[in-house]
C-alpha cells in the first residue's frame, strides 16, 4: 500500500473515530428536521392582531382599509379627539393612529395624511396604506372631472407577453428563477463544504503541529504526501457525513409526517375545488414547465456537480492546509482566511446577480472560467446550457490551478510545519516560497 493511502486511511479513521464527529453525525439530522417542523409550526400561527385607529376627517377613506392585511384591524375612530387617540398610542393601546384631515381639496390632501405611531411601521405597510389612498383619491377625482370611471376601467389595458422559443416551443415566465435555483443549490452545496471541511483540515494541520507529533511523521513522509493525504481523507469523512445525513433527514422527515398526519405535497392544504380549477386552468403551463425542466442538461449538471465538487474542494483545501501549516492557532490563521472566503462569498453573488440576468455574457462567463469562482458560477449558468468547449476549458484550468496551488502549497507546508513560535506574515510566507 502506498504511502498516501496510509495517510488517507489514517485521517479517514481518525475523523470517523472522533466522538464529536460521531455526535454531530447522528445528532445534526434531528437539529435540522426539528427546527424545521418548528419553523413549519410558527408558519401556521396566525400573528396577533394589530388595531390600527382611524381618524377621518373627510369621511371618504374609513371602510378603504377592510381588506388591507390580515395582520392589522383598523377601526374608524374619527369620532374621538385626536389628544386622546396619541395617548391611546403612548400607552400601546393602538399601534398607531392613521390622520386624515379635512381640506378643501384633494390636491391638498395628497401630502398632509399622516400616520402617527411609537414605532417606525414597515415600508410595505406604508405602501400599501398610500396605494389604498391613492386608488380613492383617483377616483374622486375623476368623479370631480365628470370622467366616467366605468369607461376608463374598461378602457384600460392589460398585457401578457406570451414566451416562444425559436423552434416553435412554447415557453413560460419563471422557468429561468428555476435554473438559476437549482443551480445555485449544487454552488452553495459546494461552498459549505469547502468551508467546513476546508477548516476541517487545517485544524488537523495545527493540531498535529501543536502536539508535535507531526516532526514524527515527517521524518518518513513527505511534506506534499502528508497534505493530500489530509485533504483527501478528510473529504472522505464529510462525504460519508453528508451520506449519513441524507439517509437520517429523510427517514426522520417521513417518521414525522407519518406520525403527525402531514402531507408533505404542495398542495396538501389546498380545497380539492382549487385545486381542480387550477389544474384545468394551469394543466397546460405546468405541462411546459415540466417538460422545460426536462429538457435541462441533467446528465451534464450531475457530472460537472462531481467534477467541480472535487476540484474545487482539493483547490481550496490546499490553501487550508498550508495556512495550518503555517501558523500556530486558529487564532492566528484570521489573517489568511479572508482572501480565501472572498472569492466563495464574489462567486455567489455574481451567481444570483449576474448569471440569471445575462448567463452568457461576459461576466459570467470570465468568472466561470476563473478557478476560484467557476465552481459556483459555472454550475449556475449550466443549467441555462453551456457550449461544451466552455466547460472543457474551465475544467481544464481548475484543475490545471488545482496542481500549481497544490506545488505552491506544499512549499509553505513543508517550512511552515516544522516552525513553532513566530506569527509569520505575507512577507515570510513568500520568503518560505523561495526554500
Amino acid at each position: 500500500m502506498s504511502i498516501i493511502s496510509l495517510i488517507i486511511k489514517r485521517e479517514f479513521v481518525a475523523k470517523v473515530r472522533n466522538k464529536s464527529f460521531i455526535v454531530m453525525t447522528f445528532l445534526s439530522p434531528f437539529l435540522f428536521v426539528g427546527i424545521a417542523v418548528f419553523v413549519g409550526y410558527l408558519s401556521t400561527m396566525k400573528p396577533d392582531n394589530k388595531k390600527v385607529a382611524i381618524h377621518d376627517e373627510t369621511g371618504l377613506f374609513v371602510n378603504e382599509f377592510k381588506a388591507l392585511n390580515d395582520e392589522y384591524v383598523f377601526q374608524d375612530l374619527s369620532m374621538v379627539d385626536m389628544k386622546f387617540l396619541k395617548d391611546s398610542i403612548t400607552y400601546e393601546s393602538y399601534e398607531g393612529v392613521l390622520y386624515i384631515p379635512k381640506v378643501s381639496n384633494n390636491a391638498d390632501l395628497e401630502n398632509k395624511i399622516e400616520f402617527i405611531s411609537n414605532e417606525s411601521p414597515s415600508i410595505s405597510f406604508i405602501e400599501k396604506l398610500q396605494e389604498v389612498i391613492s386608488k380613492k383619491l383617483t377616483k374622486e377625482n375623476f368623479k370631480n372631472s365628470n370622467l366616467d370611471t366605468i369607461a376608463i376601467q374598461k378602457a384600460q389595458a392589460k398585457v401578457n407577453i406570451n414566451l416562444a422559443k425559436a423552434s416553435g416551443e412554447k415557453s413560460l415566465r419563471g422557468i429561468n428563477e428555476i435554473k438559476i435555483a437549482i443551480g445555485g443549490a449544487f454552488g452553495y452545496l459546494i461552498m459549505m463544504f469547502i468551508i467546513i471541511y476546508g477548516n476541517m483540515v487545517m485544524r488537523s494541520v495545527i493540531e498535529e503541529k501543536t502536539n508535535r507529533i507531526v516532526e514524527i511523521i515527517i521524518s518518513s513522509v513527505k511534506p506534499f504526501q502528508l497534505m493530500m493525504g489530509k485533504i483527501i481523507g478528510t473529504s472522505l469523512a464529510g462525504l460519508l457525513q453528508f451520506f449519513i445525513w441524507a439517509i437520517i433527514g429523510l427517514g426522520l422527515m417521513f417518521v414525522a409526517s407519518a406520525l403527525l398526519g402531514i402531507d408533505a405535497s404542495p398542495a396538501a392544504n389546498i380545497p380539492p375545488s382549487i385545486v381542480k380549477s387550477a389544474h384545468q386552468e394551469f394543466g397546460g403551463m405546468a405541462s411546459i414547465y415540466i417538460q422545460d425542466l426536462w429538457g435541462l442538461p441533467i446528465a451534464t449538471i450531475l457530472f460537472s456537480f462531481v467534477i467541480y465538487f472535487i476540484g474545487g474542494y482539493f483547490l481550496y483545501s490546499s490553501f487550508y492546509a498550508a495556512i495550518g501549516a503555517a501558523v500556530d492557532s486558529e487564532t492566528d490563521s484570521q489573517q489568511f482566511l479572508l482572501p480565501i472566503i472572498m472569492p466563495l462569498i464574489l462567486a455567489v453573488y455574481i451567481g444570483f446577480f449576474t448569471v440569471i440576468n445575462d448567463p452568457h455574457g461576459t461576466v459570467a462567463t470570465v468568472f466561470s472560467m476563473i478557478p476560484l469562482t467557476s465552481p459556483i458560477v459555472m454550475l449556475m449558468r449550466i443549467p441555462f446550457g453551456v457550449p461544451w468547449w466552455q466547460l472543457a476549458i474551465s475544467i481544464s484550468i481548475l484543475f490545471a490551478t488545482f496542481l500549481f496551488v497544490v506545488w505552491f502549497a506544499a512549499k509553505i507546508y513543508r517550512v511552515g510545519i516544522l516552525m513553532y513560535g513566530k506569527k509569520p506574515s505575507w512577507k515570510e510566507l513568500y520568503k518560505w516560497l523561495k526554500y
